[in-house]
């Protein structure tokens, strides 16, 4: 939509157009992602250099044997396809509930319409069908992923029972890898903006601190949702109440893609495994 407004440079008057933009807010970010799907090749493009980086940096962790790969959060498709074409993993599942990520139909791709924080109630037990849904079996994962902020974009009270399930469905020698936005990214927020939130944490602490506003900017409207950024102390806080545990963590420069040494120069890339407490509790014992 297009609004015009004169404007005197001293010798004539000349009327100029300006854009109006249609700021449009969902409460629930599978609503936006839907409003978003057509732009999404877009918004991957932009970003084209940070996401090829964390695939490749997946992709070259993923252990030679593995055959299996659950993706949450999966957008189109086309990136758990692109780490499974270059891994030679087999069967891979997308969790997105979006009806609007169209995305890739491959044969050998399953489909899973439900929300991360689905998976607990959806795949109770390892190993057999989902109730009303026989042919999704909850079998264990050799790879999860969970990329570009998907957590951020689940509630507080739900994260760790996204986690739980992450470890439920990994096997002992199975990987997660988690990718998320870094509340202190010095190099995507500035350095005041980073200070603030740094000293804000230190005297106030709450989980909805890292709470934001997430926002696409597209032709003609801004499209927000709720979303959150993570502090790495979150993110380990997470994992031992989920029952995972660190292998690597990995920087990541959101602008270039580039590896960097430390925290604050990018968002933060996560492996993790299964607790081995967990493990050696679950196996049968002798007396």
């Amino acid at each position: 939509m297009l609004r015009s407004a004169p404007v005197d440079n001293g010798s004539e008057t000349k009327e100029i157009q300006f854009r109006r933009v249609k700021p449009e807010y969902f409460d629930d970010p599978v609503a936006a992602y839907n409003r978003l799907a057509a732009h999404y090749p877009d918004l991957c493009r932009r970003r084209e250099p940070y996401l090829r980086s964390v695939e490749s940096e997946v992709t070259a962790r993923i252990p030679h044997a593995s055959r299996s790969l659950l993706d949450l959060g999966a957008g189109d498709g086309s990136r758990a396809l692109h780490i499974a074409t270059q891994s030679r993993i087999e069967r891979v599942v997308l969790v997105k509930p979006s009806e609007g990520m169209a995305g890739n139909s491959a044969d050998h791709v399953e489909v899973w319409p439900i929300r991360a924080e689905d998976l607990a109630q959806e795949c109770p037990n390892v190993g057999t069908a989902a109730p009303g849904c026989p042919h999704r079996t909850a079998a264990r994962f050799d790879v999860i992923t969970c990329l570009w902020n998907v957590l951020g974009h689940v509630s507080a009270d739900k994260r760790v029972a996204v986690l739980s399930s992450v470890a439920s469905l990994l096997p002992q020698d199975g990987k997660f890898f988690l990718d998320v936005n870094h509340r202190y990214n010095v190099r995507s927020y500035g350095i005041l903006a980073t200070s603030a939130r740094w000293i804000h944490d230190l005297f106030l602490h709450g989980e909805s601190n890292g709470d934001v506003c997430a926002k696409w900017n597209l032709e003609g409207s801004t499209i927000s949702t709720y979303g959150h950024v993570f502090t790495h102390d979150e993110i380990m806080r997470l994992a031992r109440a989920a029952g995972i545990e660190l292998e690597e963590r990995i920087v990541i420069d959101y602008g270039n893609g580039s590896v960097r040494r430390f925290a604050f120069q990018g968002n933060l890339l996560y492996i993790f495994r299964r607790n081995s407490r967990i493990d050696s509790s679950s196996a049968p014992h002798t007396s």
